[in-house]
């Protein structure tokens, strides 16, 4: 006996994408103001490239330094500006974890939850966060001070189990010293990252990642011992690379 068709009521939603919630389609429109000062600066992203749609990148990251995240409507300004459809847009948007569907605390607290990261504690901490937050993952909590993540990789093995504030290091957590950094981040006292510049807010970090410098790239410490352990046992033993062959195989 053939099956009947399932009715719509009855199919699960599937989200695939965890930033996708009401807010990312719900209307956001931006401001005038925000408006134009995307164009403004803008203008000078895409006046650094060759091609415009080279500037699609920089610009979401203007967009979210307007709204705290990507919307619809900071897509379409962005699409309008680069003479792409929406669709292109949207679909650099919602690649990369980086740019956010809805709106996003002051911190994006991302726990690496990676392998080494977990089994040296990154899981317990991921955990102990979204209970001592009282929100789930890509949550934030209700002050809108912190959205907590976790993060497949955070790129600093040499330091696991490690948590970044707006993509700075804090390198060698513990369950406890999580939760004092969200606690400070909330309090308004955000901690000196181990490594990297001081914190700015996400709004803040985006229009640097747009590539607006605020002056404070060298204002801490870059690599640490554990990352340089190599080059110094390198020059102990006067060790170096082989040279690059030329084009002619050389």
């Amino acid at each position: 006996m053939p099956q009947q068709p399932m009715s719509s009521d009855a199919l699960p939603m599937v989200t695939l994408d965890p930033r996708l919630g009401p807010a990312a389609v719900a209307s956001d429109p931006l401001s005038d103001d925000a408006r134009q000062r995307v164009r403004e600066l803008g203008a000078h992203v895409i006046a650094r490239y060759p091609r415009s749609r080279s500037a699609l990148m920089p610009l979401l990251y203007l967009v979210q330094a307007e709204q705290g995240y990507v919307s619809p409507d900071g897509i379409k300004l962005v699409a309008e500006m680069l003479n792409l459809t929406t669709a292109e847009v949207s679909a650099v948007s919602t690649f990369y974890t980086m740019y956010k569907r809805r709106p996003c605390g002051d911190y994006a607290v991302g726990v690496c939850t990676n392998t080494l990261c977990a089994i040296l504690g990154g899981d317990a901490i991921f955990e102990s966060l979204k209970e001592h937050l009282g929100v789930g993952n890509n949550g934030t909590t209700p002050d809108g001070k912190v959205t907590l993540e976790h993060i497949e990789c955070n790129a600093a093995c040499d330091y696991a189990p490690v948590v970044m504030v707006n993509w700075e290091f804090f390198d060698n957590q513990t369950v406890e010293s999580a939760k004092e950094l969200v606690d400070r981040l909330r309090a308004g006292d955000p901690p000196a990252p181990t490594r990297g510049a001081p914190l700015r807010t996400h709004m803040e970090t985006s229009k640097v990642l747009a590539g607006f410098a605020d002056g404070a790239v060298n204002a801490g410490p870059s690599a640490g011992p554990a990352s340089l352990t190599g080059l110094e046992l390198a020059r102990e033993r006067n060790e170096s690379a082989p040279a690059m062959r030329q084009e002619d195989g050389r």
